[in-house]
């Protein structure tokens, strides 16, 4: 698993000669939620693919552990469709870089994507139209998917 600061955007100096010092930037940060990693199930949708289409360059998927922990309830106490979604999202998620994350007390996992993607400048792909609003207000940059097609990048 990664930290926060491993896995970010973070600029780092790489240094040529003695005095020379060249800017590399890292890949772009996205962070996956819960339903854009069941997506495919239901719709014929490769989400890292569409990611990258929808940002334009690679970039480096990212999953926080407490996705990865609602997860894995759901995929052994939830509905049977639940648990069957479930799975299909964790196998999804071994694609993605796990940043472990700390919950705060009666923080909601919502919550948590918020504060990690503020602090961090990291976009977010999710579907979900609550987290979408309180993304956009902070200024994060939000990927969802319109008309069940595509997914788009929203600045």
């Amino acid at each position: 698993m990664l930290s926060i600061a491993e896995a970010g955007l973070i600029d780092s100096l790489l240094t040529l000669r003695p005095g020379w010092r060249v800017k590399v930037l890292e890949k772009p940060v996205v962070i996956f939620d819960t339903n854009v990693l069941i997506l495919p199930l239901s719709r014929s949708l490769n989400v890292f693919e569409g990611v990258r289409e929808a940002i334009g360059t690679n970039y480096k998927p990212v999953v926080l552990s407490v996705i990865l922990d609602e997860l894995k309830l759901m995929a052994s106490t939830g509905s049977l469709t639940q648990r069957r979604r479930a799975k299909f999202a964790l196998e999804l998620a071994r694609k993605c870089d796990v940043v472990e994350v700390e919950r705060r007390m009666g923080e909601a996992v919502d919550d948590v994507i918020l504060r990690v993607a503020a602090s961090n400048r990291w976009a977010v792909a999710t579907n979900d139209r609550e987290l979408r609003k309180k993304l956009r207000e902070k200024g994060i940059p939000v990927l969802f998917l319109r008309a069940g097609k595509r997914l788009v990048l929203e600045p």
